[in-house]
């Protein structure tokens, strides 16, 4: 097997695992990385030869603009004080404490080195979280803070790591020069996201073409991370904040056929990127195997000393966060999504997984020094960074289903509903109001000027039929009823239609392309 049949291998077991994680209940990366490891250990497998300085430009950008699109800034901007209690300061106790630990039972391992180990251990993997998350029907409260972190921690940890890695290279360190490149790699991050989001935004509208503007929305954050870089600021914030522009100012409400396609397009490149990332994590293990050789006893009882860490200094965090967050949470009229019980606490602890930026830091940590001589304490490093990785990802990722069920802790769907009946409303309303605004400029029949009228209450029933409570009561099921049939109705007509086009496409003289245009347009109307 060489290695582009091992990628085709990988991007298989992406699309296979996520029905057979649904199926058994478990999470479709921690399915990945199990498979990932069998790979590892079967002798026709190669090793993987990817760069390790590549692993984070190729892999997290898409990631992060993926994970992006399923929130906002106003979420951030409304949970800014949980996210930084777990995204920043936890991230640098963490790091504090894993620096401390492992300083002191490695022997001959510089503080700049455990400081570097402890930064690429400490940030959860916001995939990971995220997709096992979303899988558990937890609270949205919940997945918000995971997805939070998530974004926002890699950016603290890997900061950490450049500054500790070069006190570890250079053998000087300065508390105040590390601050302050901390501070302009934020600010030079934010400055090209906003200003690449922007520029973005405008060439969408030049564009106009669905097709061109999905494959500006793939090169973007690649761009806005390199472009970053190239100006030492900070990839993944600025991944971030350009992914967060475009949310909040490149939506076109009417632009339904970009909407939808662009939708399908970012799920199949999150299945497949997290898959293979995912995969990567698991077929890496050979190196942490390799360094090890001849000394698996005392770099197992190292890794698992820094495991315990890891784990234990995120459970006594979150506690004390959790009860200051809902004190001050208490005192504020706005709401925050915060944890609001200690079972909603340990499924938030038990989320901590690692993942693709702690295997691609450990893999980046250089093999010499400014001096010549290598790096100290290396193979430990990446032996200890491996075992904390498998351990949160795999341990914690397939026993948290049980925890979540054991727990009791799900989402508030009745809450759920009633936000989705809230919407409907707003939206219904909407369409009335531009309906009166209509009759008052043009001379509509009343025959017709009743029947756009029900079609505006439709709007809102199609969307939650729990509308129909609160207007028209009486007679409510009925129409229900009949909505349903007249549905049902309409799409074996569209069905009807779509076969007979696709026929068409084999009849001798037929343009392809011209029955793809039509059939798309009978997509695009099944679908309203």
């Amino acid at each position: 097997m060489d290695q582009l049949a091992l990628l085709f291998v990988l991007l298989l077991g992406a699309v296979v695992s996520v029905p057979v994680g649904d199926r058994f209940g478990l999470p479709a990366p921690v399915l990945m990385t199990l498979l990932g490891i069998v790979l590892a250990v079967l002798d026709f497998v190669p090793n993987v030869e990817v760069p390790p300085d590549l692993i984070l430009p190729l892999l997290l950008p898409p990631l992060l603009y993926a994970a992006v699109r399923r929130t906002s800034w106003r979420q951030f901007a409304a949970n800014v004080r949980p996210i930084f209690l777990l995204a920043v300061a936890l991230v640098f106790v963490t790091t504090i404490c894993v620096a401390a630990v492992a300083h002191t039972i490695v022997p001959g391992l510089p503080l700049a080195a455990a400081v570097a180990l402890g930064a690429l251990v400490a940030p959860p993997d916001p995939v990971a979280a995220t997709a096992v998350a979303g899988q558990l029907g937890l609270p949205r409260r919940l997945v918000s803070i995971l997805e939070g972190e998530g974004l926002f921690n890699d950016v603290t940890a890997i900061v950490l790591y450049h500054v500790a890695i070069a006190a570890a290279v250079s053998g000087s360190f300065s508390p105040w020069r590390a601050g302050l490149d901390l501070v302009l790699s934020a600010v030079v991050a934010v400055v090209v996201g906003v200003a690449l989001g922007w520029g973005a935004n405008r060439l969408l509208d030049v564009l106009g073409d669905t097709t061109l503007q999905i494959g500006l929305t793939l090169l973007v954050p690649y761009a806005s991370y390199v472009l970053a870089e190239e100006f030492h600021g900070s990839g993944v914030l600025a991944v971030l904040t350009t992914a967060l522009f475009l949310a909040e100012y490149a939506t076109d409400p009417d632009d339904v056929l970009t909407r939808l396609a662009g939708h399908t397009f970012w799920d199949i490149i999150d299945t497949l990127v997290t898959g293979v990332a995912f995969g990567l994590i698991g077929l890496e293990l050979h190196n942490a195997i390799r360094t090890a050789a001849g000394r698996w006893e005392e770099m197992l009882g190292w890794a698992g000393v820094i495991v315990a860490v890891v784990v234990v200094v995120r459970l006594l965090w979150l506690m004390p966060a959790t009860w200051l967050t809902q004190r001050l949470h208490a005192r504020k009229d706005h709401l925050e999504d915060i944890p609001t019980n200690w079972r909603e606490t340990v499924v938030m602890w038990w989320s901590g997984m690692r993942g693709v930026a702690s295997v691609a830091l450990a893999l980046a940590v250089p093999l010499k020094t400014d001096d010549g001589g290598p790096f100290p304490e290396r193979d430990v490093i990446v032996f200890i960074a491996f075992g904390v990785i498998m351990a949160t990802l795999v341990l914690q990722g397939l026993t948290l289903p049980w925890l979540v069920k054991r727990l009791g802790v799900q989402a508030d769907t009745g809450r759920e509903k009633e936000f989705e009946k809230e919407l409907a409303v707003r939206a219904a309303t909407a369409a009335k109001k531009r309906l009166r605004e209509i009759e008052s400029e043009e001379d509509l029949s009343e025959e017709l000027a009743e029947q756009m009228l029900r079609r505006a209450f439709d709007i809102g029933l199609r969307i939650s039929p729990d509308v129909g409570e609160d207007e028209r009561r009486e007679g409510h099921e009925q129409r229900v009823r009949r909505l349903k049939r007249v549905r049902r109705i309409q799409n074996e007509m569209l069905s009807a239609a779509r076969h007979e086009v696709v026929a068409a496409r084999n009849e001798t003289g037929a343009d392809p392309e011209i029955v793809d245009r039509v059939l798309r347009h009978l997509d695009v109307r099944s679908l309203r």
